[in-house]
This record gives C-alpha cells, structure tokens and sequence, in this order.
C-alpha cells in the first residue's frame, strides 16, 4: 500500500497516484486540508481519500498514513510525496528490504546517489546533512537522510509506531522510536527531482527548528537525567564561575560588581531548576515505565 501526504498538490497528484498504481495493491492519498482539488482528482483516480478539514501539518499527515494502514490491513506501508519529487517507480526497490523481511523501516536516501548530490540546492543539503547529523546524534543509528519522505514501513512498525508531532519532527520522532524499540531501520537508494518544484512546503528555518525543537524534546523524555542533569551541571559551573569573579574582584577592590553577582545567582537558580526537573521527571517517567510493563 502506498500513502500520499498531500497539500495542494492538485498539479502533481495525477502523476504521483497513476504511478504508485503500478506497483501496490492500493494507493491513500491524505488530503492535508488542502484549498484546491486535489482530493477530487485523487478520488477520481481510484485513490481511498483521507481529509483533514484544514491544515494540520506534516506529521498529522503521516500519523493519518499509518492509521489507514492500520485499517487497511497492509503489511507494506510506503510513503511517498504528492508534490512529484519522488519516483513512483522507485518503489518496489524502496519496499525490498521489508518485503524480504531484512528490515522494518527503509528509508529512500537522495544522499547515496550522485545525481541528487548535483541536482539538490546546495543550502538544502547543507540543511539536511545538518538535521541528519542530529539525528544521529540523539538516536544513536547511522543514517545520510533522516529528512526523506519517501520510506516503507513494516506491519510490525505500523502497529509499535504512532507518530504524534504535528509538524516536520514526525520523521525524527519515528526514527527515534524505532531505535527505542529495537526495530531494524537500513537505506537504499533514491533519487528525488527539484526542478520545477517548490523546494519545500515550509520555510526552511521553521522545518530546521521544528525538528531540532522534538529532538530536544524526544532526548529530554527519554533521558532526563542526562539532558537535564548535564544542564544544570552547566549552569552550576557558570554560577561558580561568576560568583569566584566576583569573589576576586571585590577582594582585591573592595566593591561589588552587581551585574556579576547577579548572573551568578540566575545561573544557579537555573543550575538547581534543572537539578530538580532531571530528578523529577526521571522518577515520573520510571513510574510510568513500570506500570505499562506491569
């Protein structure tokens, strides 16, 4: 089964659905709120048609994808975008690994192919590579595009993965909860086409900060102690650092620098905050462990 995001997309759509057709039994295109046909034209083309009354974003897109499946009783998943910047034809070596039972979530990388190298905005790969980086940081997995749209997924990943970012994080969030739940995650080629294209729905900042934003928010959750044990580490050793200065100075000069004095003070009332936070949500997030196993 293959699953379009979809926004406005009432130019490209045609093509996108025709060609998926081809290689799965059975093509949804989710219909993100969109103001123009493309829901129309999809629903002509022998699409299943999911609608969200109004637009909520990249990752409600994708959550609605995997409910389809769900419903659906795929056992292939395969996401792909409707604005044409993904070869429908690419599918079947997209869904291989999965098919072959060699992986769960194979991911369409436009970085293991030199065509996209040339083809791709320089400021776009910079960006990509960037988040990629990031993500591999915080998942702990070795991936050259975390960002691409174009992937299969499992059953297994289906029924484990439920993506709850509303916006472009979604396609960190899943990565990341599929490391968390040991689910085999590979990459294989695919090319992806600019030219003619808006290079992204979204600002390019607002999607770098939105998935820095549930990278952040996904690390803080899983490791608490260690997101906000090493913060408040660092904000104590600023205070030290500020109240030794002003220790020295008013030793030395006889007067208080309060500008000093004072950044000390925030520093370690944000140094103990963090302190407290760390210590807080580790035992929430233990407790609540403990229950789901039990």
């Amino acid at each position: 089964m293959a699953a379009i995001p979809a926004y406005n997309e009432e130019k490209t759509i045609a093509k996108v659905v025709v060609r998926a057709r081809k290689h799965v039994d059975r093509v949804v295109v989710v219909d993100d709120g969109s103001k123009d046909d493309t829901a129309l034209i999809a629903e002509g083309l022998g699409a299943v048609v999911v609608r969200h009354e109004r637009n909520l974003g990249y990752g409600a897109a994708i959550r609605s994808c995997f409910s389809a499946a769900r419903e659906l009783k795929a056992d292939v998943l395969v996401t792909l975008d409707g604005d044409g910047q993904h070869d429908p034809d690419q599918i079947p070596s997209v869904t291989e690994p999965v098919t072959e039972g060699l992986a769960d979530i194979v991911v369409g990388s436009r970085f293991l192919t030199k065509s996209n190298k040339a083809e791709s905005p320089r400021y776009r790969q910079a960006g990509i590579r960037a988040l990629t980086r990031l993500t591999e940081t915080a998942s702990h997995t070795q991936l050259t595009d975390a960002q691409s749209g174009f992937r299969a997924y499992s059953r297994r990943a289906l029924e484990e993965i439920t993506p709850t970012e509303q916006g472009m994080g979604a396609s960190v969030e899943i990565l990341m909860k599929a490391v968390e739940r040991n689910l085999r995650i590979s990459e294989v080629p695919a090319t992806a086409a600019y030219h003619g294209l808006e290079t992204s729905t979204h600002n390019p900042l607002y999607h770098g900060l939105d998935v820095i934003a549930s990278v952040i928010k996904f690390t803080s959750i899983r490791h608490p102690l260690l997101f906000y044990g090493g913060l408040s580490a660092v904000a104590l050793a600023i205070s030290v650092g500020f109240g030794v200065w002003t220790i020295d100075i008013y030793s030395k000069e006889g007067r208080l620098v309060t500008n000093i004095a004072l950044m000390s003070i925030a520093f370690g009332f944000v140094g103990i905050l963090a302190f407290f936070a760390a210590v807080i949500l580790f035992t929430l997030i233990s407790v609540m462990r403990e229950k789901i196993w039990l």
